[in-house]
């Protein structure tokens, strides 16, 4: 397998072993020999980490190119989640009142460089901190309260920031590190048999209407389970149950997704499942994954501060602009001329390293295929809203925000919309996901229509009277089917 290491500081790559690549950030996520590198260990070294950071993005992307990468995006957030930091601390509880016990002092702080420390008696709580979280460079915070040791907060170590009299350590850490051949991955628990839905009743465009949470409730009690619905203020609790149902709208830097995370480390089965929010959640990762796996989408181009003018010759106006982690037609913007697009370009960077810039495809209606375990359990046309180029219009009233709909039996809808959503889904995972799809008519008449996918949304609506329109209980049956059988199947 070969080996890439990503990092801005050239003086580290000096004490690198000579069969490794070494790489910038830039050059990772823009140069194309990358993105068609097969059998590859990414480690992402970056200075920075946090979201929509280059760092972060050199995770995401190894993710959607097949690479296999320290840390992991999922690690990245694991750090950056207070709660979650402090509940997977508490499963090393005794090895960091061990390690720490000799202190006097208040508060510590523990630097672990590729899981080592330059104190012996700090060896093992160093292991086992990069055991779980993957991050080659952090510095871990305790704070001392009641007769304890806690965990406080997990931050990443510049490399600038490493001082000198722990470069020796660092580099033979390193050279420890990367000589390694596995990468052992945290064991995961199992529990049984009780069901949380996690909801936000206060949630203005919930994905399930309270009626169909009330079916959800009802499959799931005939298929064996109590179930409870359960808000933001339940996070403590979710080692109570078997299995988790995210019904709430997802996002990485959100509950939900701790909520996720959290549920899968303690063993429950989970939808949506956090990997599932982590690729969906953002657009740069699935025209990667989408185009590397020819599933056809409009024309796409990757944006960065660096490559502005050079894009702006092979556009066609208008163009339909991205923020990576859009949703629901939030962060996307039509623009009209190269005046316009340099203007919003402008103010998106300010919240992201990179945007998605997508031919626009105009369409009365999106097909919307709902796909669960690899098969299609769901189908309806999103029709657009009244007076507007996008399914939902967030500057309109409240009565024409979205358009009408149509549902239909998946025998109704065209082989190639179907196959083409399952393609999609095959790359993302075996969870519930929503797959947008537009099929727009070809212009040869001895041509077959072209299918593009435009989105793939690991948290679809399911509505009483909408997507249940033709299967009913039958939908709800089928995804609570799931969750039981992932549990029993452990």
């Amino acid at each position: 397998m070969k080996k890439i290491i990503v990092v801005n500081h050239p003086e580290f790559a000096e004490v690198i072993p000579k069969d490794i690549i070494v790489t910038s950030s830039h050059n990772y996520l823009t140069d194309p020999a990358f993105a068609t590198l097969s059998n590859a260990r990414v480690f992402n070294l970056e200075d920075q980490y946090s979201y929509q950071s280059k760092g972060y993005y050199v995770s995401l992307m190894a993710e959607a190119r097949g690479h296999k990468c320290v840390p992991t995006v999922k690690n990245l957030q694991d750090i950056n989640a207070a709660k979650l930091v402090r509940s997977i601390s508490e499963e090393c509880d005794s090895l960091i009142q061990q390690s720490l016990k000799k202190l006097r002092s208040q508060r510590f702080e523990l630097s672990v460089y590729f899981g080592e420390n330059l104190a012996s008696q700090h060896a093992k709580l160093s292991r086992e901190l990069h055991r779980i979280f993957q991050v080659p460079l952090m510095r871990v915070f305790f704070t001392h309260h009641e007769d304890r040791w806690l965990v406080k907060q997990i931050k990443t170590i510049p490399f600038k920031e490493i001082p000198a009299s722990h470069l020796s350590t660092v580099i033979h850490a390193a050279q420890e590190y990367f000589s390694k051949q596995r990468y052992a991955e945290k064991k995961l628990p199992k529990y049984q048999y009780d069901l949380a839905i996690l909801h936000n009743p206060d949630e203005k465009s919930p994905p399930s209407n309270p009626k169909a949470l009330k079916n959800f409730k009802a499959a799931g009690e005939k298929a064996g389970f109590h179930v409870e619905f359960i808000q933001k203020k339940d996070y403590a609790r979710i080692a109570e149950f078997d299995a988790l149902l995210i019904r709430e709208t997802t996002s990485v830097n959100h509950h939900t997704y701790e909520f996720a995370r959290k549920a899968q480390a303690d063993g429950l089965a989970v939808i949506d499942d956090p990997d599932s929010i982590l690729k969906c959640a953002n657009k740069v990762y699935l025209n990667e994954i989408l185009t590397l796996h020819k599933i056809p989408i409009p024309h796409t181009v990757v944006l960065h501060r660096q490559n502005l003018s050079e894009v702006q010759q092979i556009l066609n106006f208008p163009c339909v602009l991205k923020i990576p982690d859009s949703a629901f037609s939030l962060g996307v913007v039509k623009v009209n001329d190269a005046n316009e697009f340099l203007q919003v370009t402008k103010e998106m960077f300010k919240k992201t390293e990179l945007l998605i810039a997508q031919a626009f495809t105009p369409s009365s209606y999106d097909w919307r295929i709902g796909v669960l375990n690899g098969e299609a359990i769901f189908a309806c046309k999103y029709f657009m809203a009244r007076g507007h180029w996008q399914v939902y219009n967030w500057g309109a009233n409240k009565q024409n925000q979205s358009g009408p709909f149509e549902t239909f039996d998946l025998a109704e809808v065209p082989k190639a919309v179907i196959q083409t959503a399952l393609k999609a889904c095959k790359l993302i995972g075996n969870g519930l996901y929503g797959v947008d799809l537009k099929v727009i008519a070809a212009t040869n008449p001895q041509e077959c229509d072209h299918v593009y996918v435009i989105e793939i949304n690991d948290n679809p609506n399911i509505e009483t009277g909408v997507e249940d329109l033709r299967c009913g209980e039958k939908l709800y049956a089928r995804i609570i089917d799931h969750l039981k059988k992932m549990i029993t199947q452990a």
